[in-house]
């Protein structure tokens, strides 16, 4: 099986403010994922992992340097076709779930893959599919209210695969977790990466999570360096 460089920057700092007033986040970054890397990323509050995170997303774009997803830059694509890239290569997975709270479990679940462009029916049977990879089937009918922390955990893991991306990207996916629920939920991820070659970037602080990456990255004073 193949390996591709899905993600990359080349020479990528970022940072807010303008001017003198700028503070620097990140500095000259060159750092990629292939296809089925598992990658935890470390460092301190503060130091710029979330701020990294999206820009890998392009949600943000750098000040300088250049990102790729699959050899395409993305500063030179429209935000729609930007868009349209992320949902068919990346899903997101944030530390508080962001479930739309009207919605069923399954229809959380769908709305991604009918934005992807499948149809009622086949959102439908993608949802199911991915409800019972993460061991949700029972609760398929459930409002994220009736759900306990860690279910709705796993229904927002399920619904950021719902367009089958190649790449997952989570901040803190374990962050509002009791140390059993973490556990169980970490092991369904690395299992579900090993199942479809799925590429994991997981920014974390538990260092057991850490642990079960194939890399453990660290984040420190805007650079990365292998921990």
């Amino acid at each position: 099986m193949s390996t591709e460089t899905l993600i990359r920057l080349q020479d990528v700092s970022f940072g807010f403010g303008e001017g003198t007033s700028e503070v620097s986040v990140l500095k000259s970054l060159s750092w990629s994922i292939t296809t089925g890397q598992r990658v935890a990323l470390l460092g301190r509050s503060g130091s710029g992992k979330s701020t990294l995170m999206n820009l890998l997303a392009g949600l943000l774009l750098p000040r300088s340097g250049t990102i790729y997803w699959a050899d395409q830059p993305i500063h030179a694509m429209s935000e729609t076709e930007r868009v349209a890239a992320r949902r068919r290569m990346i899903g997101v997975v944030y530390q508080f779930h962001h479930l739309l709270p009207e919605f069923s479990a399954l229809e959380n679940v769908m709305l991604p893959a009918l934005l992807a462009g499948h149809s009622v029916s086949s959102a439908t049977r993608v949802a199911r599919e991915l409800l019972a990879a993460v061991d949700l089937s029972a609760r398929i009918t459930h409002r994220p209210g009736e759900l306990s922390g860690g279910e709705r955990q796993r229904v927002a893991i399920a619904r950021a695969l719902a367009a089958d991306p190649q790449v997952l990207l989570m901040d803190e996916p374990t962050g509002n977790l009791d140390e059993e629920t973490a556990d169980r939920v970490l092991a369904m991820l690395f299992q579900l990466s090993s199942e479809r070659r799925l590429s994991l970037l997981i920014v974390t602080h538990d260092r057991r999570a850490a642990a079960m990456a194939d890399q453990q990255w660290l984040l420190q004073h805007g650079t990365l360096h292998l921990a």
